[in-house]
């Protein structure tokens, strides 16, 4: 089975965040890994901030 991307009208575009995810800083520590990707949270900030 195929998984399916979905995204909404509030998410980055793969062209935005190709520019984007430079600019982030890299995960420096060694621990858990994180629940959420960076682009993820970048898309909640935009929809909260919406």
């Amino acid at each position: 089975m195929a998984s399916v991307v979905v995204t909404r009208r509030h998410d980055l575009t793969d062209a935005q965040w190709a520019v984007l995810e430079p600019l982030l800083p890299g995960r420096k520590k060694p621990g858990r890994p994180p629940k959420w990707s960076k682009r993820q949270l970048i898309d909640g900030i935009r929809w909260r901030v919406r």
